[in-house]
């Protein structure tokens, strides 16, 4: 059996925080405002795969009302949900995401977050698919404000 399901996030850019997508740190002067990391792309990828198990969100998964969640690594979020879909009696068959930036440039980090992605959901980097994109200069994500992520996941029932 087959399951799909899709995911997205977005969070808006701000002045002292860290820029993480992917599990990779970029060089740029702001970072994602959230709770956890903020990692856009993971977040969308976790979604995507709650989705396809038929399970709940990641904000009713991991509340921001949660301390504990408070600046999380995405990538160990991840990690559980992968976790939760085994007990489940599935694998991962793919992923294919857009992460969508009006800047930085994302092309140069998408090797390394390939890289993270496949190490933390045991998958192979050519069942992984990141794509960057921009929004044209258009909306908040355009005129630098925020940046997006949407992915769809592939579960194969064991």
């Amino acid at each position: 059996m087959y399951r799909v399901g899709i995911g997205y996030d977005i969070h808006r850019l701000s002045g002292g925080r860290d820029l993480i997508i992917g599990g990779v740190k970029i060089t740029h002067e702001k970072g994602l405002l959230g709770h956890s990391d903020a990692d856009v792309l993971v977040h969308a990828v976790i979604d995507a795969l709650l989705g396809a198990a038929g399970l709940d969100d990641i904000g009713t998964i991991f509340p921001d009302t949660d301390p504990k969640y408070k600046d999380a690594d995405s990538t160990k979020l991840l990690k559980q949900v992968i976790e939760e879909i085994k007990k489940l009696g599935y694998k991962v068959g793919n992923i294919d995401s857009n992460i969508i930036a009006q800047a930085p440039k994302m092309m140069p980090y998408i090797p390394k977050m390939k890289s993270i992605l496949a190490c933390v959901t045991g998958l192979e980097p050519s069942q992984i698919s990141i794509k960057a994109k921009t929004k044209e200069k258009l909306d908040a994500v355009g005129e630098g404000l925020a940046i997006e992520a949407n992915a769809v996941a592939l579960l194969i029932k064991d």
